[in-house]
This record gives structure tokens, sequence and C-alpha cells, in this order.
């Protein structure tokens, strides 16, 4: 017996140290030397840590069910390429490989060379003070990084969308400004403006000379003499809206006439210069790169021959963090592998994107900060991927990319972005760069916060995406013709829906025109749902653009200049269904999608119909149960085509209210179908509105009983709309009250 309990005792404790050496705890530490990956002598590097998973595999001592933890202990980790995550890393759904910060926001993966303070000098070169402004002179330092950098700096090209060339400078978590003129904060929200052009640039069939025959550079009058200031050899960039207000580009000047006040660029615009603008007459632009526009705090230019650094700080640089950011390629890429989580890291500093996952599933990134890139922050493919909880900000192009699905099969990817706070983005590509852009077949974008930006929040496409509870403000401002949601030009992108969000607070566009919206469907784009969300101060508060089926539910407008917008640019416009016009070949698409067999004349059995129900028509866009709330232009806008198909319209059950029976400035329907005008007064005004709090909190006044009255309007529930505090996202962000 008691041999037996022996040899029992025996076999429990071998049976317990191996369930305990499943777990496999490995430990990282920056400047770490001779590390094992143990706690007491962790490892340098995070792909230490991953190599030596991989070698625990590959030995069999770790099986894919096993809990694996790398924890990263607090320092910044450079990176001189990639952190690569492959097939061989992943875990299992239910225990993924986790790495983790000890401390959330403490861990830094950078991919930039970190200058000290003292590295930055005052000026001595007497030719680079006589380029620089007078008052500036002793103010703007330089720093010789001939020893520091080895390979040349490429050249700017001459024109670019989107990212320039490299490096960029980044002080105190922030990117400093190229030297530009007009400053950021000047007149004009620091645009300099023309209206006469000399050459379009266009291609004219006629001309004699064959160069202009085909797009070439354009040229126009500029009526101030500030271009003579600069050193044009040297290379100096004009970002423009060159023709309309949703493209923009960066063309070189190749020459200035001083007498004639002429500017030419270097490089052809594919739409011209001012070639056919729609908005404001006036074209606009800032110089940028230029050493004698320093003039400026936070403002910096490099000589990239000389590999001269100059910068003029904001405040003394004693114990600023500076970055020159350089590295090219994303700063972590997760490609072909399943079951890995990053927990509380930062990505920060580089001149690509954050963070790469290619063909994964079951990935997420929790709590993580993803910052100061030239391109975007995180882009997603695969399936049932998760972005929680991260904040993404100062970005060049877009915050965060969703794909993944098949699309022709209706198969969702579940690819989730949720409670993620994206603002500052689109610094570098100032249109088409949202901050989250879903496509592909079943993305979820829900409760995030995205702000602060100069034109798209949400741009989507494909198909049965989900756009739920988010707040969205300050976008759209400086450019038009856009809105806050955007999709366009597509019959098929079908299955959408946008429930719950708020809008609001958006800037930019034309006010004549109106030409900001809240949500945008353009031309002839189908298939959408637009339920139960609030809209205050977006211009057009919902656009449909001439597109089907696209019901339109229980939303609440208010102070919106135009509640709605119905058109029919199907019917009007020439290139509607033209494979020859960019994009316009809504039949061809649909059929690229088998629209006409199952599974999609199943889920979508009017599209499948459509080349014999009169497709050019606007039809079967019901619109009900939707409360309008001291709209100053117009509540609904419908052309006169639409007017005329009034009677195929399912309009019903909606609210035109003017809070407190203003006689003038606020509009009102009139006869039209399915709206009922209700007015309050001074003493007694309708309780419908928004407020704002002391912290900067929007407060909702919705009368429940009012609405149901009225237009059966359900209660939105504005509480759960944004951020929320989780295990990653302890405390929510502050608020200025006074910023709206």
């Amino acid at each position: 017996m008691k041999y037996f309990l022996a040899v029992l005792t025996c076999v429990l404790a071998v049976s317990l140290t191996s369930s305990v050496n499943a777990d496999l705890n490995l430990y990282v530490k920056a400047n770490a030397t001779d590390g094992n990956g143990s706690k007491a002598k962790p490892f340098s590097s995070i792909l230490d840590a991953r190599d030596q998973i991989r070698k625990a595999r590959q030995n069999g001592k770790l099986k894919p069910e096993d809990k694996v933890t790398v924890h990263i202990e607090p320092g910044v980790y450079s990176v001189r390429s990639s952190l690569i995550f492959d097939k061989n890393d992943g875990g299992s759904k239910g225990n993924p490989v986790v790495y983790r910060a000890t401390q959330p926001g403490s861990v830094r993966i950078q991919g930039g060379l970190s200058l000290g303070a003292d590295t930055f000098q005052p000026v001595t070169d007497t030719a680079i003070l006589k380029r620089l402004p007078e008052e500036v002179r002793n103010k703007v330092l330089v720093c010789d990084l001939l020893t520091v950098v080895k390979e040349p700096f490429a050249e700017f090209k001459p024109s670019y969308r989107g990212v320039p060339v490299g490096p960029w400078l980044y002080v105190n978590h922030r990117p400093m400004t190229l030297a530009r003129w007009p400053n950021a904060d000047a007149a004009d929200e620091g645009w300099a403006s023309f209206t006469k052009v000399i050459d379009k640039g266009l291609p004219d069939p006629k001309a004699k000379d064959p160069a202009k025959q085909k797009s070439h550079p354009g040229a126009f009058v500029f009526d101030d003499p500030r271009p003579a200031r600069w050193k044009l050899d040297q290379g100096v960039w004009l970002l423009g809206y060159w023709t309309h207000d949703w493209s923009d580009e960066v063309i070189r000047i190749a020459d200035y006439d001083p007498q004639q006040k002429i500017i030419r660029l270097a490089a052809p615009h594919s739409y011209g210069i001012m070639g056919g603008t729609w908005g404001a007459k006036a074209r606009r632009f800032f110089a940028l790169n230029v050493l004698e526009e320093l003039d400026s705090p936070g403002e910096w230019y490099l000589d990239r021959v000389n590999k001269q650094l100059y910068l003029y700080p904001q405040g003394k640089l004693d114990y600023a963090e500076i970055v020159l950011a350089t590295l090219t390629q994303p700063l972590m890429q997760v490609r072909d592998t399943k079951h890995i989580r990053f927990e509380n890291l930062n990505f920060e500093y580089g001149h690509s994107e954050g963070v790469s996952l290619k063909n994964a599933e079951g990935v997420e990134l929790a709590g993580c900060v993803v910052a100061n890139l030239a391109s975007g922050g995180i882009s997603v493919s695969g399936t049932q991927n998760t972005i929680r909880s991260c904040d993404l900000y100062h970005l060049g192009t877009r915050g965060i990319s969703l794909s993944g699905g098949d699309r022709k099969q209706l198969q969702r990817a579940e690819n989730r972005a949720i409670n993620n706070h994206i603002h500052d983005y689109g610094l570098f590509q100032r249109t088409y760069a949202p901050g989250i852009y879903a496509h592909g077949c079943g993305q979820i974008v829900q409760n995030n916060c995205i702000h602060d930006a100069p034109h798209n929040a949400i741009l989507y496409g494909g198909n049965e995406n989900l756009f739920e509870r988010n707040e969205i403000y300050r976008v759209v401002m400086e450019t038009g013709d856009s809105g806050a949601f955007y999709t366009g030009r597509d019959w098929t992108s079908q299955g959408n829906i946008l429930r719950h969000n708020l809008i609001h607070n958006l800037g930019g566009g034309d006010a004549e025109h109106v030409n900001t919206m809240g949500v945008y469907l353009d031309d002839c784009d189908s298939g959408d749902t637009i339920e139960g969300n609030v809209f205050y101060r977006t211009g057009r508060a919902i656009m449909i653009g001439g597109g089907r089926d696209n019901p339109i539910l229980n939303n609440l407008v208010i102070d919106c200049p135009i509640g709605l917008h119905v058109d029919s640019r199907g019917m009007t416009w020439k290139q509607w269904n033209d494979p020859k016009s960019s994009g316009w070949n809504l039949e061809e698409k649909a059929e690229a999608m088998n629209y006409k067999q199952p599974p999609w004349s199943t889920e979508y059995p009017r599209l499948a119909k459509i080349m014999v129900d009169s497709p050019r028509e606007p039809l079967y866009n019901p619109i009900r149960r939707n409360v309008f709330v001291d709209c100053s232009k117009e509540v609904c806008h419908m052309d006169g085509n639409v007017k005329m198909l009034l009677d195929k319209f399912e309009i019903e059950h909606n609210l035109a209210v003017n809070t407190i029976g203003a006689k003038n400035g606020i509009a009102m329907t009139k006869d039209l179908k399915g709206f009922t005008n209700l007015s309050g007064s001074q003493s007694k005004p309708i309780p419908l509105g928004m407020t704002v709090d002391i912290s900067g909190q929007l407060k909702l006044q919705q009368d429940p009983r009012l609405l149901k009255k009225e237009a059966s309007f359900e209660p939105i529930p504005f509480s759960e709309i944004g951020l929320y505090r989780d295990e990653y996202r302890k405390e929510l962000p502050k608020r200025d009250p006074h910023s709206y």
C-alpha cells in the first residue's frame, strides 16, 4: 500500500509539473544583456521571445493550445525593419499567444532615430541666416545629421498625393510642420488663393504645341510677390485643391515670373488647374519645404543634400523627446497567422503605417496606441480580427482599414473595430483617407470616436457592414462635396447598416451650396439603411445621390441647414452606367457579383430585377419616422424628377419641428407627403435639441411621449453612443466644452 501511494504521489507530481510547464511566460526588457527569457534574465528583443516560442513548438515542448504570454517591460524598442509574425507564431482560439506591456503605455515600438536636445545648436552659417526671416535667426536651431544618417536622403517627387518621402520630425509626440507659407494659423485658415488661370494643363487636341495636346503642367496668376523670396532651385512645393475640394495634390513650382506674377507648375494635375470646379470659385494652396518661411514655432526644414536639420522649437528642448521617423516599412506585420493578441503596446514613429494584418484570423490589438506615422494606423485583412480600445492619432493618411470576407458568396469577415479613439489623421493625404475604411463583406464598426480631420470619418463599400453607436465630429473640416460617412457609385454596395451614430459639428464645404454631408450616398449608391442616427450641425444631414433601396428610418436631425436630400442624377447625368466614365459601370459591377443568381438574388431581390424596373429612377427609398428640428434652409430637398416620382415613394410619419415658432430662419414643409409640421413658442418651446454640459459632453433632449405621439418615433439609445470604459480604456478622453 505504501509503495502504491508513493507511485501515485510521483505520478501526481509529474502531472502537476507538466500542467504548470504548459503555461509559458517569457519576459522582455529593453537593453537587457545575456537574457534567456526568464523574469530574472529577460530577452532584450521582442523577436527573441517570438523565436523562443517557435523553438518550443518545433521541439514539441509547446502545443498550440498551451497558454503563452510575453511580458514586455517599459522601454523604447527601436526597429530597423518590421516586426514580423507569421504562420509559425499563432496560438489557439481559446489560448491566443499574448504580447503584453507590463505597464500600459510604457512600451514603445519605434521606427526612428532619437535625437538628443544637445545636438541642436544655434545656426552660424551666414548663408543660411540670410535666408531665414530676420526676427527668428536667433531662435532657429540646427542638428548635423552627417554622422547619424549614412545613406542619402531621397528628394521629393515633382508631384505626389499623400505621403511625402521621409523622414519626418516629431517633438514631444507631435509631428512638426515642414516650413510653410501661409502659416497654418494665418488668415483664411492658412490658405493662399487665386482665381485666374493661364493654362489649365488639360489636353487640347487643337493646340499647335504637341506638348499641350496631352495633359501638361498648368500655370496661374498669383497676385502676391511672396514667391520672389523663395529659392525655387532648392525645391518649393504647393499643396493645393487645384480644381475640386475633394482632390488634393502636392506639385512643385517649376518657375515664377515676378513681373507677370505667374506660377508655373512642374507636373500636371489630373483634373487640371481650375478645370471645371464645382463649389467655391477661388482655388487654394499653401507652399511647403521653404527654408525662407521657417518663421513659426514647430516648423522645421531638412537640407537633404548637406544633411542639416533646422528646427524652430516650440519651447526649450532640454527635456524634449525628439524623434526623426525613418522606417519606411510597417512597424509590425502579422501575416498568414491565427490567434495572437497584442495588449497595451505603443507603436509610434515611422514613415509608413503602424500595424499591418494580412490574411490573419483571430488577431487582436487591445489598448494599444498607434500614432505619429506618415501613413495609416492599422490595416486588417482576414477574418474575425479585432481592434479594440486603441488610440490612433497624428497619422498621415487613414486610421483603421478593415477588409475581408467573400462578397460574391456574401460570406462575412466579422472583423471588428470597437471602442477606438481616432483623431488628427489625414495630415498628408487630405482626402479619402478616413478614420475607418471598411470594405469587403461583414465588417463591424462600433462605439468608435472619430474627430478632427480634413475629409471623411468613415469611408465604406461592399456588403453587410455594420456601423453602430459611433461618435463623429469636426471632420470634413477643409473639403467639400464630401461627408462624414461616405460611399458611392455602386449598386452592389448592399446590406450596409448605419445605426445609432452621433454625427455633429462638421466643418468645411461651401456654405452657399451646403456641400458637407453627415451621410453621403453618392452617385446612385444603393442598399444602405440609415436608422436611428442623430445629426447635429452637419450641413446636409442625409444625402441620397440618385440611388435606391436606402431606407431612412427614425433619424433625429437637429440644427442642420438641410435635413434630407434626394436627387435623380441617374436620370439626368449622361455618364449613367457608362463603363468608359470613371467608375460609372453600375451594371457591369453588378454582373461581376452574379447579382441575378443566389445568394445575391435571394438577399437583394430588387437589385436582381433592376434593369427591368426603371433603373435610372431613385426608387424604394422609404422615409419613415424621422424628426427634423430647426432646419434653417430646407427640411427635405427633392429635385424636380423626384417630386414627380413621389407617388412611388413610401414617405410617412415624419415630423418637421420649429422649436420656438421662429418666423424667419427655420424651414418647414409645405404639403409634403408624409410630413407633419409642429411649432412651439418662446414661452413653450418644444423640448427637442442638443446642449453641452460643463464637461464638454453633448446631452440630447428627446421627449419620448411627444415623438411617439407625433411621429411614432422610437427613442435613440444616446447614452450608449461613443467610447466606453473597459479593461483597456480605463478613462475617457476629456473634452473642451467650447470646442463645438
